[in-house]
């Protein structure tokens, strides 16, 4: 029987956790990230202490309390990164070039965004990461004017028609194209086609001997197309963000984010701020009158500027009961006004 060689030694494995809380503070969802010692911006982050941390998810509510001072509430793990070459700059926190980073990322809910301590230590708006994906004033331009041109030409570098054809087809879904349409939680798709295109920040630094790079010089700057972070920390948090605009459809998770009393249009205004679209607005109240999720508490904003709001809160057997439900989404056709 041959020889089974023996795993190289030469590179260890080390756990990282990695946090995505999100909030969303009037209209603008944010997220908390911290600046490392080169200022870059990153999720809060740390390896996991097998010896001190009973649990994956214990070890990063430490991490993220001593980078931050924030207490995490509601949590849930996300997903796993491990792919190779995501090391760098991560690698610094496991002790060296050599180490295999394996990512355990969770998403965080907030209602607030609570005030910063820790000097490194940012709410950011999180389409100032991902601005092509705010469509509430209607479609983002730098989508047509950048990056559907530049993805066509990346298309057009497929190495024979059967790499462009499944370029292209893929192109179309992510981004609603020739007959497709935008389906918000396709986040990372997006990003993904973007970074194996060379348009983001990321794959510049990462890819620099890629053949598919287009010249630097000929790049809009780097928060035209986001701003960067570091390893693939933007992945991560564009796999957040798609799983939660996801899951406003079957969870009711959007109460997480919400005051203990809100109104309608409050809770509408949340909800589009995180799928990144404007809704019809008595299509939304009507859904959330007939979710069973909230309840009316009988008083009312009590604005001296306008007509008073009616007051809602949560109506928690509501909640228990569909816990397995979600909130309807009822987008404005193109040829419909915002409300």
């Amino acid at each position: 029987m041959p020889k089974v060689p023996a795993p190289s030694l030469a590179t260890n494995v080390a756990i990282a956790l990695n946090a995505v809380i999100a909030v969303v503070d009037g209209d603008q969802p944010k997220v908390l990230t911290v600046r490392n010692a080169g200022r870059a911006l990153a999720l809060p982050y740390g390896p996991f202490d097998p010896q001190r941390h009973r649990t994956f998810e214990i070890g990063m509510r430490e991490w993220v309390e001593r980078q931050t001072n924030v207490s995490l509430g509601y949590v849930e793990q996300l997903y796993t990164f491990g792919d190779k070459g995501r090391e760098a700059p991560a690698a610094a926190l496991a002790g060296g070039e050599k180490d295999r980073v394996v990512s355990v990322g969770y998403l965080a809910l907030a209602p607030h965004a609570a005030d910063l301590p820790a000097k490194d230590a940012l709410w950011s708006d999180w389409y100032s990461l991902f601005p092509w994906e705010d469509w509430r004033r209607g479609e983002p331009p730098l989508l047509r004017k950048r990056i559907i041109p530049e993805l066509d030409a990346w298309v057009a570098l497929g190495r024979n028609a059967e790499a462009k054809r499944a370029r292209k087809a893929r192109l179309n879904l992510a981004f609603g194209l020739d007959g497709f349409s935008w389906e918000e939680e396709r986040t990372l798709d997006r990003y993904e086609l973007m970074y194996e295109a060379a348009l983001v920040t990321e794959a510049q630094r990462d890819q620099e001997n890629d053949r598919h790079q287009v010249n630097n010089a000929e790049k809009p700057a780097g928060d035209v197309m986001g701003y960067a972070m570091i390893s693939d920390h933007r992945r991560i948090l564009a796999t957040a963000i798609g799983r939660l605009r996801g899951k406003l459809k079957y969870r009711p998770v959007i109460f997480e984010v919400m005051d203990k009393t809100f109104t309608l249009l409050q809770l509408q205004r949340t909800v589009e701020a995180i799928v990144g679209f404007k809704f019809h607005k008595q299509n939304f109240r009507r859904s959330v009158e007939k979710s069973g999720f909230v309840e009316n508490t009988g008083e009312t904003t009590g604005d001296a500027g306008g007509r008073p709001a009616a007051l809602f809160r949560v109506d928690r057997r509501g909640l228990k009961d569909r816990a397995a439900a979600g909130l309807a989404i009822p987008r404005l056709r193109r040829t419909e006004e915002p409300a």
